[in-house]
């Protein structure tokens, strides 16, 4: 597999190659890709894969599910497991895309490749906004970590020396950040590690008295919330997995793409589903379902039940880690969608510059504009700016995925035509990006019966209705967009 692998992959070059005027054409795959060139391909595949970990395992997991464990009860892992399927379907899509088109843009630039520029220019946007609002709220939750050892030190003191440190490590060279986001990254997987062995200790009676299994049907049985609870619990389990496709942005600086993209795809999307099921039937099994609090950790109460001293604080560090690495992590592919709309002519084209490092610091710097933004609207205009904010960002994350997958679709039909040799990892035809589709519309419109998630519909259409208007202005006043 790994030989035939290369050699389409050595094809693919030739082809590209023999095409000629095909960098002359800026409607062809080659030439839209080369334009994002300039970026420093030093990221390793060790890297890579602890980048994804570090986007997708953010202060949720270690601050419980707790949203999904009251809609479904015991039952949530079955709505995780159905989760876990649906993100299989969109790394197989990003997957393939990524091996034949490695770039920073990633799924923005394949949108603007197969579908439409609107949809490149939709989806970068969005995206964007998505994180440099998550960016806010990480930042903001790690001043209140700090507090809780330094309670008289204002939050805006630790705001301001955290942001100050993202952007600094966000302008040094991609293998120094790929280095410094491979520890923090380290430090969750250890912690979660950690738990899931004392967790099984303890429900197995290893070392300590057994907790056995009797939590999982105890309280309402098995479904307490019924099957249409296990439906909601589906939603709340794809917004767990959202962070995958950020994956496909690190092809722009990978030294070895066609390689490390996927791999770090497939073992971010087993080590979540490994890490979400394991954890969460640890914590029903040791804690009834009707009883977990929303406001605390249950890696706390497990570490605290074997007497490990200062649960408290350990965990305290492990969360301040986990928001400082996912905040930093964000930072970094906040600036590569602004990298890839300036050489795509969609944004100033001083966003696309690089220094010598290869680093878009122009780009760190306004996405980090974007940040403080969003802060202050959280703090001035709680309940009308900052919701609406809070409601793109929620809606922003199955979108993706959902244009990923429309963009899959398209993908296999020009590559088809085309005769062009691919390296596949979904399974033949349609049916796998069809049905990942199918159930993210459904999660999308699932949302209006999640109170906690009702704003999504409220915001996600107008935001759209915006970009939109945005991008007809652009395309009226740049009528051959680079």
């Amino acid at each position: 597999m790994r030989a035939k692998q290369q050699s389409l992959l050595q094809m693919r070059v030739m082809t590209d190659h023999q095409a000629g005027g095909a960098a002359e054409d800026p409607g062809k795959p080659a030439a839209v890709v080369e334009r994002e060139s300039g970026l420093h391909r030093k990221l390793n595949a060790r890297q890579v894969a602890m980048i994804g970990l570090g986007c997708t395992i953010g202060t949720g997991l270690f601050l419980g599910s707790a949203i999904a464990v009251k809609l479904a009860g015991p039952a949530v892992l079955l709505s995780f497991l159905v989760g876990a399927f649906v993100a299989l379907t969109v790394m197989w899509a990003l997957a393939e895309m990524s091996v034949e088109h490695p770039t920073a843009g990633a799924f923005g630039l394949h949108a603007e490749m197969y579908l439409h520029p609107w949809a490149g220019f939709a989806i970068r946007y969005t995206y964007w906004l998505c994180l440099v609002v998550i960016i806010g709220s990480e930042v903001v939750a790690a001043a209140i970590y700090c507090q809780y050892w330094f309670p008289n030190v204002p939050a805006w003191l630790w705001i301001g020396g955290f942001s100050t440190a993202m952007i600094y490590v966000n302008t040094l060279s991609i293998e120094s950040f790929g280095t410094i986001e491979y520890w923090f990254a380290m430090i969750k997987v250890v912690t979660i590690v950690v738990f899931l062995v004392l967790g099984a200790a303890l429900l197995l009676g290893i070392g300590f008295p057994r907790i056995g299994t009797a939590n999982y049907t105890a309280h309402g049985g098995f479904f307490p919330g019924g099957w249409s609870g296990v439906g909601l619990g589906v939603t709340m389990a794809i917004f767990s997995y959202l962070g995958l496709e950020i994956v496909g942005t690190t092809a722009g600086e990978a030294a070895d793409p066609q390689t490390a993209v996927p791999r770090a795809l497939r073992r971010t999307l087993l080590t979540l589903v490994v890490f979400c099921l394991g954890g969460l039937g640890i914590v029903l099994g040791i804690v009834p379902w009707n009883q977990i609090d929303m406001g605390k950790s249950p890696f706390v109460r497990v570490f605290e039940t074997v007497g490990i001293p200062a649960a408290g604080h350990i965990m305290n560090f492990v969360v301040l880690s986990a928001a400082l690495s996912a905040a930093t992590c964000n930072v970094y592919f906040t600036s590569r969608m602004l990298f890839s709309l300036s050489r795509g002519g969609y944004a100033p084209a001083a966003l696309g510059k690089l220094n010598k490092r290869g680093m878009p610091v122009a780009a760190v710097l306004v996405s980090s504009v974007g940040m403080f933004a969003a802060l202050i609207l959280s703090q001035l205009f709680k309940n009308t700016a900052f919701i609406f904010m809070i409601g793109v960002a929620f809606f922003g994350g199955p979108f993706i995925w959902i244009m990923i997958l429309a963009t899959h679709l398209a993908f296999r039909r020009a590559t088809s035509r085309a005769n062009r040799q691919i390296v596949r990892f979904a399974p033949p035809g349609p049916w796998s990006s069809l049905f990942g589709l199918a159930a993210l519309l459904g999660v999308l419109v699932s949302t209006w019966w999640v109170p906690s998630f009702h704003v999504t519909l409220l915001a996600g259409p107008p935001w759209l209705a915006f970009i939109t208007l945005c991008y007809l202005i652009w395309r009226k006043t740049h009528p051959s967009p680079k």
